[in-house]
């Protein structure tokens, strides 16, 4: 019989702490579900270690979570570099679309990443978009920095990619992968979905099918005619099914790494995070008040002043916001 974990949060994090997988992946659902208890596992977790973030993103189809998988067993050789870092756990957070029937994730990434399902070193959650805009949930991260607490120091984020994820994603992440395919489509779509602005580097995977080359030839043609700082996304031709290009994978994710580290950018740009975090926060709960004003004496007093003339909605608005 399976044991049932702990409803205090903050045992739940100790438990987590000590590897403990189930306090681990019901802290993750305390911050899913909301509320008090998932503010309260927000709390603890805020001022833990910040775990390096890389986000995955790309069309449907495109062998993210394939890619994954493989690049899991490179980050466990650790980082690369003059002076080589471990890295003893990795936890990938993967964001599927919502079940209809049950609310939850329903691509289930973990099958197709079977080669670490079994492993200790390895935490893989998925989580349900909940429908909110561009897929990514609201939790991700409160979940990302719970996974820090609980001592990972690496966490990829593998992304549904669809509707405005290409964007989103880039706000929880410290480094953006974008994978393409060969026949992904013209420079003009990929500019338009705001993919030049997040890309920190471009994996064109499946490169061994037809079109590779030329996949290859809009992306630098796209890279060139953009104004780009003092980083240029490289582009690393991958194969997920073989692991082909994988290693390469990391060795420019550990590169990007190294500027942000040495150029500074990784701290502001975890700053920005914050604020744009803040901003969402801030939305969120000024979308609560509202509500609970709508459904009160003021606003249908409001609408009948509405109704009779006597105010225009900008005063209408005024009114009941002074309120």
């Amino acid at each position: 019989m399976s044991r049932r974990p702990p409803s205090d949060p903050a045992v739940l994090l100790a438990l987590a702490q000590q590897n403990d997988r189930v306090a681990l992946a019901r802290l993750l659902s305390l911050v899913v579900s909301g509320g008090e208890p998932g503010l309260a596992v927000a709390r603890l977790s805020y001022r833990a270690a910040v775990p390096y973030t890389i986000g995955m993103t790309g069309a449907p189809g495109a062998g993210k979570s394939t890619l994954t998988d493989r690049l899991i067993t490179e980050a466990r050789a650790g980082w690369p570099g003059p002076t080589p870092e471990a890295v003893d756990q990795i936890a990938v957070l993967a964001i599927d679309p919502t079940s209809p029937f049950s609310g939850g994730a329903i691509l289930g990434d973990r099958i197709r990443m079977q080669q670490h399902a079994l492993d200790p070193t390895v935490f893989i959650r998925s989580l349900a978009t909940r429908g909110h805009m561009g897929g990514l949930a609201l939790a991700v991260p409160d979940a990302i920095r719970v996974l820090g607490a609980a001592g990972m120091p690496v966490v990829l984020v593998e992304t549904v990619g669809v509707g405005q994820m290409e964007v989103e994603v880039a706000s929880a992440a410290d480094t953006t992968l974008v994978v393409v395919t060969p026949g992904w489509g013209d420079s003009m779509q990929a500019n338009k979905a705001g993919i030049l602005e997040i890309a920190d580097l471009f994996v064109i995977n499946k490169a061994d099918r037809p079109g590779a080359r030329e996949a290859r030839r809009d992306l630098e043609q796209m890279l060139d005619l953009s104004s780009l700082g003092a980083w240029r996304p490289p582009i690393i031709d991958t194969t997920g099914t073989t692991g082909e290009g994988v290693g390469e994978l990391w060795e420019a994710i550990a590169r990007h790494r190294g500027y942000l580290v040495e150029s500074g950018l990784l701290e502001r740009r975890r700053a920005d995070r914050l604020a744009h975090e803040l901003r969402q926060m801030l939305l969120a709960r000024s979308a609560l008040r509202i509500e609970e004003l709508a459904a009160g004496e003021e606003f249908a007093t409001a609408v009948k002043a509405l109704a009779a003339g006597e105010l225009d909605p900008y005063q209408a608005a005024d009114r009941l916001l002074a309120r």
